[in-house]
């Protein structure tokens, strides 16, 4: 998969879906900026918290953004895979199918930037 393609189709409808419900969307962004902001957690641990619920729900979008926004926030690869191995603790074979979908996300996006 072109994870970078990907994120970027993904971007467009939610673009779509803003135009469509612009509220709904705002509210939404309004929610994720209030939770990133402040805190005890830094952006960093809450990306990992959200990547590993994405993981757990198999979202595959979700993966995407949250993996993009980790490397924005300074993870590294390692960091990754500690937080991956904790999915699969916590998710088994699932998790490990989604995992390996992560982490290769991961060293798509960092091979191309």
């Amino acid at each position: 998969m072109d994870y970078a393609a990907f994120i970027a189709d993904t971007r467009d409808q939610s673009r779509t879906l803003a135009r469509t419900i612009p509220d709904a969307m705002k509210g939404f962004g309004a929610l994720s900026r209030g939770v990133k902001d402040g805190g005890t957690l830094g952006v960093k641990e809450k990306e990992f918290v959200a990547l590993g619920i994405a993981v757990a729900i198999r979202c595959e979008p979700c993966i995407a953004f949250h993996v993009e926004a980790l490397m924005k926030a300074g993870a590294t690869r390692d960091e990754l895979g500690d937080v991956l191995a904790m999915c699969i603790q916590m998710g088994g074979g699932p998790a490990v199918m989604y995992a390996g979908k992560a982490l290769a996300c991961w060293d798509q996006l960092t091979a191309a930037g």
